[in-house]
């Protein structure tokens, strides 16, 4: 188990005691015949305070992280639900923005490696190194910063 996970069990356990505390609290009333079972009922009571009590300690050592966001629609008495999907299309617009903007990038790149490659022939191994590393960001680099030139060696003696 996951040492992260212990504390939320922890609180989920406790949890389950308020429920239970609530479901036997609900029976007695439903059974309640007067005196006889008022102190069942005030016993059962007293337990969920304790259960109640015991829930709080344990759930303050769990981070909670609350955007205000969320906090201003329950308070104006909107469902937070509806702030979780409008966020969810923000991103996902937000997304396919940005995927226009990659693939229009990458468009350009080819038209332009075709241009170097047909204007300057002797690039034409960092154009095509260039397309063949597309996909991990670290196409088209030129070794030792000059453009034709060769890894370790000058051409035409320069």
């Amino acid at each position: 188990m996951a040492p992260n996970q212990q504390p939320l069990d922890t609180v989920d356990d406790a949890l389950k005691g308020v429920i239970q505390d609530l479901y036997e609290i609900q029976s007695s009333t439903h059974g309640y015949l007067g005196p006889e079972t008022q102190q069942v009922l005030i016993r059962k009571i007293q337990a969920l305070t304790s259960s109640l009590s015991h829930l709080v300690q344990t759930s303050s050592s769990i981070p909670v992280q609350i955007p205000p966001e969320i906090i201003d629609y329950v308070e104006t008495g909107r469902n937070p639900d509806i702030y979780t999907r409008e966020f969810v299309e923000l991103v996902q617009r937000q997304n396919a923005i940005l995927k226009a903007k990659s693939d229009a990038l990458a468009a350009f790149r080819d038209v332009l490696g075709d241009e170097i490659a047909a204007a300057w022939p002797e690039l034409r191994g960092y154009v095509k190194s260039g397309r063949d590393d597309k996909s991990t960001g670290e196409g088209g680099n030129i070794t030792n910063g000059g453009v034709g030139r060769k890894e370790g060696k000058k051409e035409n003696g320069v």
